[in-house]
C-alpha cells in the first residue's frame, strides 16, 4: 500500500513538473484558456487581468442571419441636422436599398452593424455639442483630439509587466511605433499587441498584430523565434507566421520586403581581436552563433512601421519581419499598443500619427473649401475620391494641390471625398468637423473596410448623376495626383459622350486564385478564366450614361456585387455591352499605376509631401514633372 501510495505521489509530482514545463515553454497555437488553474503566457489580452478568464465565445451565434432592416434601421433615421451638415449626406439615404439588400460582399454585415453603433455615438456627440454651444455658461471649442506624436509620458502603466499606449486616431501609412527596452526576467519573452476597438457586446478587442518574441523557443523549436498573428472574437487566432521561417515555407514579400529576414536563425561567424602591445591580432576559428535580433539583457530599439501592404519591424536599424494586413484588420483600426512580458521598457514613441489641421490657424481656409455646386448647370466632370477616415493629411494635400485647378475652383469640375465611418468616436468627430469645414466629404453608411470599396464606386455614380449632373464621372484615390486639365482635354479629344471607359485599360487579366493574394477571387465569386476589360483603380472615367445605369440598377437591386471595384466597373460595363451599348475603351498610357513618370496624367502612390512637390512643379515649370528622391 505504501509503495502504491508512493508511486502515485511520485507520478503526480512528475506530471505537475511536466505541466509546469509545458506552460513555461509556451503552446504552439495561441488560444484562450478557460481553466483558472492555467495561465496562458501567449494570450495577448490576459496580462491585463490575469485572474479574469475571457468571456465565453459562441461562434455559432456569429453565423445567425440578422434581418438587414434591423441592422440598418438607426442609420437612416432622419436627424435634426442643418442644411450645411446635410451636404455631407447627399448619397447617404440613397444607398439605403444597397445597404439593406446587397450585404453579399465580405464583412458587409459587420461593417453596417459597426457603423450603426458609430453613427449613433457620433450623432449623440453632435447633439451634445450643440447644447453646449447654446449654453453660454459652458466653454465652447474643443481641443485638438488627434495628436501627431505620442510618447511614454502619454501612456498608462498597468502593472510591473504590462504597459499600454492609447492611439486616439489609429495609424496610417507612414506611422511608426518605436520601443526601446531590454528583454529580462526568467525567460526574456515579451509580446507587442496592436489592438482595435471592441464592439459594445464584445469583451475583448481585435488584435491586428500580435508580435510574440520567444527567446527560448517553444514546442516547435528550441531556438529563439518570433511569432506573428491576429485574433478576433469571431475567428479566434489566425494562421501564425514564424521567423525564422519553417524549412518548407518560402518567404513572401510585403511592401517589397521579406516576410522574414534570411539572417534570422542563420549562423554568423565572428572573429576575436586580440590586442597586444605592438598590434592587434585576428584569431580565426572563433565562435559561430545564430543571429537573432533580440537578446536577453541587451538593449534593443525596435520600430514597427506601417506600409501600404503591411507592418514592418526593424530592430537596431535592420529589417527583421513583415506582416501583411489581413481582411478587416487594417491599420486605421488600431487604437492601442500593448506591451507585456519579460521586458524592461525604456521608451515608447508613436510618430507620424494621423491628425487633422486646426482650421483656426489656416490662413487660406476659404481657398480650400469646396466651391458651391452650380444650380441647374451641368458639370463637365465629377471626381469622386476614395479616402479612409483618418487620412486627414492626404485629403489636405489634395485640397492644396490638384483641387486648386481653375476648373475645380470655378465649379466646372466638382470633387468629393467618399469616406466610411470609423469604429473610434474621436476619429468620427474629427471627420465630422472636417466635413463641415471644407464641405467636400461624403460620409458612407458603413465602416471603411477595403472589401467594401465597391459600394463607394456606386456612391460616386449616384452623386455624379443624381446629386449633380455631370457629363463624365471619375473615380480616383487620395494618394493619386490628377492632372484635371489633362483629363478634360482628353475628354474633348475622345469626342464621345456615351459608352466611354477611359483609363489604364487591362483587356486580358485573370483572377488571382492564390488565397494569399490581396486580390484573391474564388471560382464561386468569378468562375470565368479572364475578366472583361477594366481600368486600373488609381483613376478612370466613365460617361454619364454608364454611371446613370449603375445608379439605377443598384436602386432596383439588379447590380452584381464584386469586391474588386475597378474590375466590378468592367463587369458592369460588359453587361451593358451585351445588352446593346456600344462601348469605347480608351486606353491612357500616361496613367501610372505605381509611382510617377514625367508627362503623367495620373501619378499614384504619392505621399502628401510628394503631392505638394508635384503641384509646385506644375505651377513653376508649367509641366508635369516628377519629384526626385
Amino acid at each position: 500500500m505504501k509503495k502504491w501510495y508512493g508511486g502515485v505521489l511520485t507520478t503526480s509530482l512528475l506530471m505537475f513538473l511536466v505541466l509546469g514545463y509545458c506552460v513555461m515553454r509556451k503552446p504552439v497555437k495561441e488560444s484562450y484558456a478557460t481553466s483558472s488553474l492555467y495561465f496562458n503566457m501567449t494570450n495577448p489580452l490576459e496580462w491585463i487581468n490575469a485572474m479574469a478568464p475571457p468571456a465565453a465565445h459562441h461562434p455559432e451565434k456569429n453565423n445567425q442571419v440578422i434581418p438587414a432592416e434591423i441592422v440598418v434601421s438607426d442609420l437612416f433615421i432622419k436627424r435634426n441636422l442643418s442644411a450645411q451638415e446635410q451636404q455631407s449626406l447627399s448619397t447617404w439615404y440613397q444607398l439605403k436599398r444597397l445597404i439593406t439588400h446587397d450585404l453579399v460582399l465580405p464583412n458587409a454585415i459587420e461593417a453596417v452593424k459597426e457603423a450603426t453603433v458609430a453613427w449613433n455615438n457620433l450623432m449623440s456627440a453632435v447633439e451634445m455639442d450643440k447644447l453646449d454651444t447654446n449654453d453660454s455658461s459652458i466653454k465652447t471649442g474643443k481641443q485638438k483630439q488627434c495628436p501627431h506624436f505620442l510618447s511614454k509620458t502619454n501612456a498608462t502603466e498597468l502593472d510591473a509587466s504590462g504597459f499600454k499606449l492609447r492611439l486616439p486616431c489609429g495609424l496610417t501609412q507612414g506611422s511608426s511605433i518605436t520601443i526601446i527596452g531590454i528583454p529580462n526576467g526568467l525567460l526574456g519573452n515579451f509580446r507587442i499587441d496592436l489592438t482595435g476597438e471592441p464592439l459594445p457586446a464584445e469583451p475583448d478587442p481585435p488584435v491586428i498584430l500580435h508580435y510574440n518574441v520567444r527567446l527560448h523557443g517553444d514546442k516547435i523549436t528550441e531556438d529563439p523565434v518570433i511569432v506573428q498573428n491576429t485574433w478576433t472574437i469571431a475567428h479566434d487566432w489566425g494562421e501564425e507566421e514564424r521567423c525564422p521561417l519553417p524549412s518548407d515555407e518560402k518567404s513572401k514579400k510585403v511592401d517589397e520586403l521579406d516576410q522574414c529576414n534570411g539572417m534570422v536563425g542563420n549562423v554568423t561567424s565572428t572573429r576575436h581581436v586580440i590586442a597586444t602591445n605592438k598590434s592587434s591580432m585576428v584569431q580565426d576559428g572563433a565562435k559561430s552563433k545564430k543571429y537573432f535580433p533580440f537578446k536577453q539583457g541587451y538593449l534593443s530599439v525596435a520600430t514597427l512601421r506601417v506600409g501600404s501592404e503591411g507592418i514592418q519591424m526593424t530592430v537596431d536599424g535592420r529589417h527583421i519581419t513583415s506582416f501583411a494586413f489581413r481582411e478587416t484588420l487594417e491599420p486605421w483600426l488600431i487604437s492601442e499598443v500593448r506591451i507585456s512580458g519579460d521586458i524592461k521598457l525604456i521608451s515608447v514613441v508613436a510618430s507620424g500619427l494621423p491628425t487633422s489641421e486646426d482650421a483656426e490657424h489656416i490662413s487660406d481656409l476659404e481657398a480650400l473649401k469646396a466651391a458651391p455646386l452650380p444650380p441647374r448647370k451641368r458639370l463637365d466632370l465629377f471626381i469622386g475620391v476614395f479616402s479612409t477616415t483618418n487620412n486627414f493629411k492626404r485629403r489636405m494635400a489634395v485640397r492644396r494641390t490638384w483641387m486648386q485647378y481653375d476648373a475645380v475652383r470655378s465649379g466646372q469640375v466638382a470633387v468629393r471625398f467618399f469616406v466610411g465611418l470609423h469604429k473610434n468616436q474621436m476619429v468620427n468627430e474629427e471627420l465630422w468637423n472636417e466635413a463641415r469645414t471644407y464641405r467636400d466629404i461624403q460620409l458612407m453608411p458603413f465602416v471603411d473596410y477595403y472589401s467594401l470599396i465597391t459600394w463607394k464606386t456606386i456612391a460616386i455614380c449616384v452623386f455624379g448623376t443624381e446629386v449633380v449632373s455631370a457629363k463624365f464621372v471619375m473615380k480616383t484615390d487620395d494618394d493619386a495626383f490628377v492632372r484635371v486639365d489633362e483629363i478634360l482635354s482628353s475628354m474633348e479629344r475622345v469626342n464621345t459622350t456615351r459608352g466611354l471607359l477611359y483609363g489604364l485599360i487591362n483587356a486580358d487579366s485573370q483572377p488571382h486564385r492564390s488565397p494569399d493574394s490581396k486580390w484573391f477571387i474564388s471560382p464561386e465569386e468569378w468562375p470565368e478564366e479572364t475578366y472583361p476589360p477594366w481600368a486600373h483603380g488609381p483613376g478612370y472615367v466613365v460617361s454619364s450614361d454608364i454611371a446613370k445605369t449603375i445608379s439605377s440598377k443598384q436602386r432596383k437591386g439588379r447590380l452584381k456585387m464584386f469586391k474588386l471595384e475597378d474590375v466590378a466597373m468592367g463587369i458592369w460595363i460588359s453587361e451593358m455591352k451585351k445588352k446593346g451599348l456600344e462601348v469605347k475603351y480608351e486606353k491612357e498610357e500616361r496613367i501610372f499605376n505605381e509611382g510617377c513618370r514625367d508627362g503623367y496624367v495620373i501619378a499614384h502612390y504619392q505621399s502628401p509631401r510628394e503631392m505638394l512637390c508635384l503641384w509646385q512643379k506644375i505651377e513653376e515649370k508649367k509641366r508635369a514633372l516628377c519629384c526626385g528622391d
